[in-house]
């Protein structure tokens, strides 16, 4: 795995973290505490302040929020459209044979479903592109549970 510059390098962080708690170990027990528990809460505010000293800062011309954004369109989603459904009993399954015909449970004139990852988004209908492959035209989007209302 390479290390890139957004990467946190973890063997620095953990001697960092190491030699900020023998530092307040010595500071507490100069103060007379001898029990030089650390406050969890000043650890872990110390440790998100290093990381994000480790991230890159938004540019004048570009938000951070729009550098994330731009990340997400990166994200490979796969795309599978639904003809229709056909129920057999594993009798039915093993007399299939080249040429069979499996009825589905839809009608020619019907929409189809397409999914993305799994979550319906959209019906359409089947059609022909020029290149002789099978397409679909969008005719409805359908509202998800990731839908902004």
């Amino acid at each position: 795995m390479a290390d890139d510059d957004d990467d946190i390098d973890m063997e620095a962080a953990l001697a960092e973290i190491a030699a900020e708690e023998e530092a307040k170990k010595k500071a507490a027990a100069a103060a007379g505490d001898d029990d030089g528990d650390l406050d969890m809460a000043a650890a872990l505010a110390e440790i998100e302040a290093a990381e994000a000293k480790k991230k890159p800062a938004a540019t004048a011309d570009v938000p951070a929020r729009a550098i994330n954004k731009e990340a997400v369109y990166d994200v490979p989603v796969e795309i599978s459209v639904v003809l229709g459904k056909a129920d057999l009993r594993v009798h039915q399954l093993l007399k299939l044979g080249r040429g069979a015909v499996v009825e589905l449970d839809r009608r020619t004139d019907e929409p189809v479903d397409v999914f993305a990852d799994n979550i319906l988004i959209a019906r359409g209908e089947v059609t022909v592109t020029d290149d002789d492959k099978l397409g679909v035209a969008l005719t409805e989007i359908v509202r998800s549970l990731f839908t902004r209302v």
